[in-house]
């Protein structure tokens, strides 16, 4: 597996993974899904563009003959603290190790690349069984919690009104 960042050539196969391990049916096959929450997209070409392009912000990609396999986003918050978010791996590829790869190579990338001790990361707060994935890498509720956008396509329909964000965070 290769690990890189992400380039403008790279937005149609990121959009379609994402999609496909966020929502609807192709996403049940992995275990990290959030179907049962929430329908509609997960992103757009647009954000991922914009990411892309913003210096504060990068998507690495975990890729094999040239096939995106998985990726995460992270964000420079501020000089000590990195965001982690849209950790992905493909549905059929889930428990194999990839995610705990793209996890532990987005510490070292924001340890060395932007001199963070810290990674946040928001994680809605009835996913308990990706919390617990979370905690056992080192991630620790803050027990803060952030409100979720609702109303706000460019993160999917709710399929409830009671989704809201548990902070996580870890000294890297």
């Amino acid at each position: 597996m290769k690990f890189r960042s992400a380039e403008e050539q790279d937005i149609a196969a990121l959009h379609a993974l994402i999609e496909s391990a966020y929502r609807g049916e192709s996403a049940r096959r992995g275990w990290t899904h959030e179907a049962d929450l929430l329908g509609g997209q997960r992103t757009d070409a647009e954000a991922l563009r914009a990411v892309i392009d913003d210096a504060d912000q990068v998507i690495r990609i975990a890729e094999q003959k040239g096939i995106v396999h998985g990726c995460v986003q992270l964000s420079r918050v501020d000089e000590t603290t990195a965001y982690l978010g849209l950790l992905t791996v493909e549905p059929s590829l889930q428990a194999s190790g990839l995610g705990k790869q793209l996890l532990a190579r987005s510490e070292d990338y924001v340890r060395e690349t932007w001199r963070c001790q810290a990674m946040e990361m928001t994680v809605i707060k009835q996913r308990a069984e990706l919390i617990a994935y979370y905690e056992r890498r080192g991630y620790v509720r803050t027990g803060e919690y952030r409100p979720f956008p609702h109303g706000d396509p460019r993160f999917g329909l709710p399929k409830t009104d009671q989704l809201e964000f548990a902070v996580l965070r870890k000294e890297i």
